[in-house]
């Protein structure tokens, strides 16, 4: 039995104990309330189809602001990108003490590795802790940028972050944790990073990590989906717009 056809039925049947006899408001809900109660799984399904609804209203809403900010979502110089040559973007929006970020960290590089067609923007939303903010001025600075992959993928790794695992980890790379954290006081990293804020909010995304492939937000590290999006946009022939190709 269907969600509408059970509802119908409860309905009907509440109608059906009140007879023809003309009831009140309040009678008539005591015994609408009264089948309910009997039939909790009516209340359930109809709870999951509003969630449904909701989840369907704001992947929608998500879509029409994803067509809206594409340039700045894909196309902002100031964002580190993995194989800019890439065919199909992908955007991540994370932040380094984000817990799900960190479970797919790794199969973000591998799939950055095996897929050179997969054009892979990192949008450095951090707000989990002043650590994770740190690392995330960090790694936008001059001075850490073309280590930006290695940095992404070993900073994701230390559980949890914090700054002798931020400077260890630059040092290790060959990027001195003093003059990124110096370079990282640049009002311009600042700027940047509240705009990448504002645009996780113009595209309804309030956590991390989250994936957006064409006019879809893939929202947790759902790594199954986002690769189904990829294979989806490849082969559909969603391609990058022509212009900047970094």
């Amino acid at each position: 039995m269907t969600l509408t056809v059970k509802i119908a039925a409860a309905l009907s049947a509440a109608l059906a104990l009140a007879g023809c006899q003309k009831q009140d408001d309040e009678a008539f809900g005591e015994r609408v309330r009264a089948y309910l109660l009997s039939h909790p799984e009516v209340l359930q399904e109809v709870s999951v189809a509003y969630q449904q609804k909701q989840q369907a209203e704001l992947a929608k809403a998500a879509s029409t602001a994803i067509g809206k900010h594409r340039a700045q979502l894909e196309r902002d110089p100031r964002d580190f990108v993995a194989n800019p040559n890439g065919s199909v973007t992908v955007v991540e929006f994370f932040d380094y003490n984000c817990a799900y970020c960190k479970i797919a960290a790794p199969d973000v590089v591998k799939l950055i590795r095996d897929n050179p067609d997969v054009r892979f923007v990192f949008k450095e939303f951090a707000f989990q802790t002043e650590d994770s903010i740190l690392a995330g001025h960090m790694v936008l600075t001059p001075v850490a940028k073309p280590k930006s992959l290695e940095l992404y993928a070993d900073l994701m790794a230390a559980k949890p972050l914090n700054r002798a695992a931020i400077d260890r980890i630059f040092t290790q790379h060959g990027v001195d944790p003093q003059v990124a954290r110096q370079q990282a006081g640049d009002p311009a990293i600042q700027r940047q990073l509240l705009d990448i804020r504002a645009l996780a909010q113009a595209l309804h995304i309030d956590g991390t990590p989250a994936f957006v492939v064409g006019d879809k937000v893939i929202p947790g590290a759902d790594i199954d989906a986002l690769k189904a999006a990829i294979t989806d946009a490849k082969a559909t022939g969603l391609k990058r717009p022509t212009g900047n190709p970094a």
